[in-house]
């Protein structure tokens, strides 16, 4: 039996570390309905503690992926009611509490390695995989926490996700070179005539604007595809994953904005465009 001392104490540790870590939109916003946000705030500081161990730091491949072992031996141990502290108890207790599946964790964990592992994509079916472990479960845990439980439903959350990662990193691809990646698939890279080196040397030729321009088009599909879902949900989370969308949608356009120069500039959302997006998302 869990203590609920202990649950209380992982729940607001959870809330404070949400509330501390920047995203392109506030991890617990006031459309997700109140006994619902310790939830999404523990869901929450699982990956993202899990992501800073693969990609925070000076630690080498080999300790990072000790690390996110022993990270994936804890859930195991938690999902047996061994807790090696409160946020643990608190993860178990909200998977049990709205009957989560377990797997989508071990998902998200199987793409952190990939990225401590994994520099480059050969196709883009390759960087899919990586968006069905990294993305995708994220996006159908959020609808388990709303009892929604439907194939069909899970599909058109699968697209928003993936649309949202993709956005990601053409959002970051001036970080991720720095790091040594590159999300682009290579085969695009050669269709498109982008040799490696136009990402060092921060080239944003006419061939990577005709490749970002593909990608940003591609991923603006997806999200059309996705919108499928919104309808079909309950009324606060439908305004949420809209505002979510749309939040997705306007990093795109500001890419297109700057003429697809993300190798030079990164495109952040400002506090007026949370607040026109929010407004805009009681509309859709």
């Amino acid at each position: 039996m869990q203590n609920k001392n202990n649950l209380n104490l992982g729940y607001n540790s959870a809330i404070t570390f949400a509330s501390n870590h920047y995203e392109n939109f506030p991890v617990i916003s006031i459309l997700i309905p109140k006994h619902l946000r310790k939830h999404v705030a523990v869901i929450y500081q699982f990956a993202r503690t899990a992501d800073d161990i693969a990609d925070e730091g000076n630690l080498s491949p080999e300790k990072r992926i000790e690390q996110l072992n022993n990270f994936e031996n804890e859930l195991t141990e938690s999902l047996k009611y061994n807790f090696k502290n409160e946020f643990w108890a608190a993860l178990k207790n909200t998977i049990t509490e709205k009957k989560l599946t377990p797997k989508y964790f071990y998902d998200l964990l199987t793409a952190f390695k990939h990225d401590v592992e994994v520099k480059r994509y050969n196709t883009f079916e390759d960087v899919l995989f990586y968006c069905r472990h990294s993305a995708n479960p994220v996006g159908r845990l959020i609808l388990e926490l709303f009892n929604i439980r439907d194939e069909e439903l899970n599909k058109y959350s699968d697209h928003i996700c993936t649309a949202l990662q993709l956005t990601n990193f053409y959002q970051d691809v001036s970080i991720d070179i720095e790091k040594g990646r590159i999300y682009i698939p290579l085969d695009e890279l050669k269709k498109f005539g982008v040799d490696e080196n136009v990402f060092v040397q921060k080239d944003n030729n006419v061939n990577f604007k005709e490749l970002l321009r593909y990608q940003v088009e591609r991923s603006r599909n997806l999200f059309n595809e996705g919108k499928k879902l919104i309808h079909r949900l309950p009324l606060r989370l439908r305004f949420e994953i809209s505002w979510t969308i749309l939040g997705g949608e306007k990093i795109l356009d500001k890419i297109e904005g700057m003429d697809y120069d993300v190798l030079n500039h990164r495109p952040k959302l400002s506090k007026t465009d949370y607040i026109i997006l929010l407004a805009k998302s009681f509309l859709i």
